[in-house]
């Protein structure tokens, strides 16, 4: 990944804090082909919170979000992409092996 995208996921993270006590939606696929997300190659789950706090952990290089009941990670390690899809909607993809991706899509219903 650039360094153009390396500085977006930075900021993404520095500025996560103005999403705390929003609504947060994370869609999350399991997918065999990066460039084809579709339901034939993709396995979809979807969680609903409220966002509490986020951070690092430096400790396998994960980036994590929680809420009541709730915790993801991602693998800052892992990004092969980052992309802000919307106002408050960024989309995260991660390679796990030559043929396992995992699509991330965190859509922030910013109410300030």
């Amino acid at each position: 990944m650039d360094q153009e995208k390396n500085t977006q996921i930075i900021s993404f993270f520095e500025n996560i804090e103005k999403y705390y006590g929003s609504k947060t939606e994370i869609t999350e696929g399991l997918c065999t082909k990066a460039d084809d997300f579709d339901t034939h190659f993709t396995t979809w789950n979807l969680s609903e919170f409220t966002l509490i706090r986020s951070g690092y952990r430096k400790n396998g290089d994960r980036m994590m979000l929680e809420g009541k009941k709730m915790y993801y990670e991602i693998s800052a390690a892992r990004i092969v992409n980052f992309e802000q899809k919307g106002r408050n909607v960024f989309e995260f993809i991660e390679i796990y092996s030559d043929s396992v991706f995992r699509i991330t899509t965190l859509k922030f219903h910013y109410s300030r």
